[in-house]
């Protein structure tokens, strides 16, 4: 049996198919930019990519926890 996968990386399935970008590539546009915090990041994302709220902080959210770049 296969375990649902919980929080934002839930969103994950679906940011992929609807916007035709794999997360990693995401994760990384995140990195790069020169904002840092979490709001900007996400309105940042919502209005030069596209990105509706929830995926944008799914997103944000998931990177920041991650810490810097592996």
């Amino acid at each position: 049996m296969t375990e649902t996968v919980k929080g934002p990386a839930g969103y994950f399935p679906s940011i992929e198919k609807k916007y035709g970008r794999p997360i990693p590539e995401w994760k990384e546009l995140i990195r790069s930019s020169h904002l840092t915090k979490h709001m900007e990041l996400v309105s940042w994302l919502k209005a030069e990519h596209g990105l509706g709220h929830g995926h944008a902080n799914a997103l944000v959210a998931h990177t920041l926890a991650e810490g810097p770049a592996r």
